[in-house]
């Protein structure tokens, strides 16, 4: 199975696995009346639209390009990395941050309840779920934005999971201030990644370029075209996972004539189109070879 159809299936999995743990979240809730649960099951559903959005990204982001969008749709799947992060931050974390300081300022305890091991039980079945589809995508190395970004929300579901199985238990053995404490901490962990998401995924939206080692390598690629005897103006702009725009100059043999030196740009083209999966939207010049002191004053350029 390639990468981008395991993305779409570790999504998908997500999806259906969110909703068949929050009606297990609101069913437990309604049995025991611990509201642990009841804001884990509202978290789930939040949970369920922004993987749901995710997925629409993902689809869309795969669309051919058009007359109105002539370099595809890639940037699809930033836009919803960013939605989803700032999803995490003004609900998910904000409402952990509201729910914690208000009882630790109000001193309101939590008191033990004869059905706290049903709760329990849920919420460690919750956990084991939720490692199916983490598994999934932790196979798949590379990933796309929405990928990427459902695995940050599946690592900050199990750190939410994990505070509220612990602070339940601590509860239930006499000390009730542990689970707004452990709210506290799981939403500065969802602050902290849904930060970083959406920096990362701003800086794609606005232009980014490669790392600078694999601008390296495909520097090295298109040097190893025979024919090509220099480069300069090498322009990379990322518009989607594994898509691409490369604008560059080779520099070719003066006097060459003009149908070899197509031969060798066309060479050029496609060794820069192996590089990644694509689609891939390249410009190559031809110049001459330049003198080798203008070549060296200008080789950053």
């Amino acid at each position: 199975m390639s990468d981008a159809a395991g993305e779409e299936k570790a999504l998908k999995l997500s999806v259906v696995l969110y909703v068949v743990v929050m009606v297990l979240k609101l069913g437990a809730w309604w049995w025991t009346g611990v509201m642990a649960l009841l804001a884990e099951g509202l978290h789930t559903l939040s949970d369920v639209f922004v993987s749901g959005f995710l997925l629409i990204a993902l689809r869309w982001s795969r669309r051919k390009p058009d007359d109105t969008h002539q370099y595809g749709f890639g940037r699809a799947q930033y836009i919803g990395a960013l939605v989803a992060a700032v999803l995490f931050v003004s609900f998910t974390a904000f409402e952990l941050y509201r729910e914690g300081i208000t009882r630790l300022v109000g001193h309101e305890e939590t008191h033990p309840s004869k059905d706290v091991p049903v709760a329990l039980a849920v919420l460690g079945v919750s956990m084991l779920l939720g490692l199916w589809p983490l598994i999934s995508l932790l196979r798949h190395k590379q990933r796309g934005a929405a990928a990427r970004a459902q695995l940050l929300e599946l690592v900050n579901d199990q750190l939410g999971l994990i505070a509220a199985f612990v602070g339940t238990l601590l509860v239930l053995w006499g000390m009730p201030m542990a689970d707004p404490l452990s709210s506290i901490v799981v939403a500065t962990i969802i602050l902290i990644n849904g930060i970083s998401l959406f920096r990362e995924n701003l800086s794609y939206l606005i232009g980014r370029a490669l790392p600078p080692d694999d601008m390296k390598r495909l520097e090295a690629v298109v040097r190893s075209v025979k024919g090509v005897l220099g480069l300069h103006r090498l322009r990379v702009e990322q518009l989607g996972p594994g898509s691409l725009r490369v604008e560059l100059h080779l520099e070719v043999q003066r006097g060459l004539v003009i149908e070899a030196a197509n031969d060798i740009a066309e060479e050029a083209t496609h060794a820069i189109a192996s590089f990644t999966p694509g689609p891939n939207f390249i410009t190559v010049h031809v110049d001459p070879e330049r003198p080798a002191e203008l070549r060296k004053a200008t080789s950053s350029a």
